[in-house]
C-alpha cells in the first residue's frame, strides 16, 4: 500500500511541477528546451508504459495462480547444475524485480537453495519475454542488443548464484519467519488483482521518474561534460551502470530510458539494461529488509561488479 501511494505521488509530483511551479518560477514551457525535455520524457513513458503494464499483468498472474511448489519440483538439488536451470527458468517466468525478492524468499523457505533462487531473483526481471521484446523495440534494428542483454544478464545471474554456492555462509542469509495465511488474506483473483495494482502503481512511479531523469539528463547537462565521458568507452559504460543504481527504473521499460541515453557507446546502454533489473537502490532496500543488511551490502556489490563485467566482455563481443 505504501509504495501504490509513493507511485501514484510519483505521477501527480510531476504533473504538479511542470503545470504549478513552472509558471510560479517563470518558466515558459514554449522554449526549445523545456519542449525537448517533454519530447523525450513522453515518448520514454509513452513507450514503456504498456510493457510495464503486460509485465505487471504476467508477474500477478504467476504470483497468484502458480503453486510454489511448482519450482521446487523442476529444480535439481545438486546446486551446481540448479544454478542455471533456475537462471534459464527467468526465460518463461518472467517477473517485477521488485517481486522476485519475495520470490526467492519464499522458494528458499520452500527447501529451494539459495544459490539457485538467488540466481532466479536476478534473471527473472531481466531476461523475460516481455523486457526482451520491450528492448527491440525500443532498439529497432539492432537484435544484437537484445540477444547481448540476454547473455550478459544469464551470465551474470548464473556467475552469481555460483559464487554462492561456492563462497557463500549461512550467517550472511537471514530469512523471515514464515507467516500463516489468515481468513482475510487474498486468494486467487483477489490476490491477482492486488499484486496488479501494487506492482503497476509501484513501478510506474519509479517509471516516470526514471523518464524525467532521463531526459533532464540528456537536456540539462552539457555536451562538454558529456563528452568527458563518452570519449571514453570505459568511463562512459561505468556511468550509465552507476546511473542504472540511482534511477531504478521498471526493467519492463528500462530499455526505453537508456535508447533515450543518446550520445552513449552501445556497449554502455547495455550495462544500464543489465545493471538496473538487478542492483538499484529500491532492490538493495529489499533485500536488506528481507535477507538482512549484511547480505544486501555484499551480494548487491559483486552484482554490480559481475554485471558490469559481463556487459563489457559481451559488448566488447556482440556490439
Amino acid at each position: 500500500m505504501v509504495y501504490a501511494v509513493l507511485g501514484g505521488a510519483a505521477l501527480i509530483a510531476i504533473a504538479t511541477v511542470v503545470s504549478v511551479l513552472g509558471p510560479m518560477l517563470a518558466i515558459d514551457l514554449y522554449t526549445p528546451p523545456v519542449a525537448a525535455w517533454w519530447t523525450v520524457f513522453t515518448a520514454v513513458a509513452v513507450q514503456g508504459v504498456p510493457f510495464l503494464l503486460l509485465g505487471t499483468v504476467v508477474s500477478a498472474a504467476i504470483g497468484a495462480f502458480v503453486p510454489e511448489r511448482v519450482f521446487t519440483k523442476l529444480l535439481p538439488r545438486n546446486q551446481a547444475l540448479a544454478v542455471p536451470i533456475a537462471g534459464a527458468a527467468g526465460v518463461v517466468l518472467p517477473g517485477c524485480e521488485c517481486a522476485s525478492v519475495p520470490v526467492a524468499s519464499s522458494l528458499m523457505r520452500r527447501g529451494v537453495a539459495p544459490a539457485a533462487a538467488l540466481a532466479f531473483l536476478l534473471s527473472a526481471p531481466a531476461i523475460n519475454p516481455v523486457v526482451l521484446v520491450a528492448t527491440s523495440i525500443a532498439f529497432p534494428g539492432q537484435p544484437k542488443m537484445v540477444l547481448g542483454r540476454l547473455l550478459a544478464s544469464l551470465a551474470t545471474a548464473v556467475v552469481m548464484g555460483w559464487l554462492w554456492a561456492r563462497f557463500g555462509k549461512e550467517e550472511w542469509l537471514r530469512l523471515p519467519k514464515r507467516t500463516r495465511a489468515t481468513a482475510s488474506s487474498p486468494t486467487g483473483v483477489k490476490a491477482f488483482v492486488a499484486g496488479l495494482q501494487h506492482d503497476f502503481l509501484h513501478a510506474g512511479g519509479f517509471l516516470v521518474l526514471g523518464a524525467a531523469a532521463a531526459a533532464t539528463f540528456n537536456i540539462a547537462v552539457p555536451r562538454s561534460i558529456l563528452d568527458v565521458f563518452t570519449g571514453s568507452s570505459w568511463l562512459s559504460l561505468l556511468l550509465l551502470a552507476l546511473l542504472a543504481v540511482v534511477l531504478c527504473v521498471c526493467s519492463e521499460a528500462d530499455a526505453f530510458v537508456a535508447a533515450s541515453l543518446s550520445g552513449f557507446s552501445p556497449a554502455a546502454k547495455l550495462a544500464f539494461m543489465v545493471v538496473g533489473p538487478m542492483v538499484d537502490l529500491k532492490l538493495i532496500a529489499l533485500q536488506a529488509g528481507t535477507f538482512g543488511r549484511s547480505f544486501a551490502l555484499r551480494f548487491s556489490s559483486t552484482t554490480w561488479l559481475v554485471a558490469v563485467t559481463s556487459s563489457s566482455l559481451v559488448g566488447w563481443w556482440l556490439l
